[in-house]
């Protein structure tokens, strides 16, 4: 396989922002897993309605927002000091085990690796330089720099525009499936990260070009198409 561009989503794909269930647990106890997971869903769903409202605002006010929703939902009260903590973890977000190996894998297959995010550029590098993947990419590019919101095809066309790249040789990897059928609908090629067994693809007509379960198994199927 000649040289691709490969543009890595975030969170969810490269870290794990279920891991926030673990800060919740001291604040909130048995209640810890569901407002992780209403958060994530809420998190996302936000920037979906920013984006067809056409009302951008960056991914922390998403995700703060979506944060006031869950506690509402599930009567739970925090701190405004305790709310301002788990926005900060959500920047100490760790990476899943397979992430350096996989990456490291990549490029040296020859392949130009991006890290393309809805979160805003300045804090996915804090975020990744955290973890000791920053100096692994060849940049980080976020719908910050256009205020439109993935699964936009404005997005992904930004990207191949940053990149120089064309659809054919991009590749967006995610464990998100509107994020992969997203890139599809605009031409790019795209794998899908299945990172838990119960992950279910939505059932439309547009597939992934791949299914993998760790970045290091990507590496290898690239790799076996050389």
């Amino acid at each position: 396989m000649q040289s691709q561009t490969i543009a890595f989503d975030v969170y969810g794909t490269l870290v794990d922002p279920l891991e926030m269930s673990q800060h919740l647990q001291m604040m909130v106890g048995d209640k810890a897993e569901a407002l992780s997971k209403l958060w994530r869903e809420k998190q996302v769903e936000y920037a979906f309605r920013r984006g067809l409202m056409g009302r951008y605002e960056p991914f922390g006010i998403c995700t703060l927002q979506a944060l006031n929703y869950a506690m509402e939902v599930l009567d739970i009260s925090l701190s405004t000091e305790q709310q301002s903590f788990l926005m900060a973890q959500y920047q100490q977000l760790k990476t899943y085990a397979d992430v350096i190996p996989g990456i490291e894998s990549l490029r040296a297959q020859g392949h130009h690796c991006v890290a393309f995010s809805n979160g805003p550029a300045v804090k996915v590098k804090d975020l990744l330089n955290n973890e000791g993947v920053l100096e692994l990419l060849d940049d980080v590019i976020s719908v910050d720099e256009v205020s439109r919101y993935k699964p936009d095809p404005a997005v992904y066309l930004h990207l191949l525009k940053r990149t120089g790249s064309r659809a054919g040789n991009s590749w967006l990897i995610s464990s998100n499936a509107w994020d992969v059928m997203g890139a599809k609908h605009a031409g790019l090629n795209a794998v899908w990260v299945k990172r838990s067994e119960e992950a279910v693809f939505d059932p439309w007509d547009i597939k992934p070009d791949l299914v993998v379960n760790s970045l290091q198994q990507l590496a290898q199927e690239f790799s076996e198409n050389t």
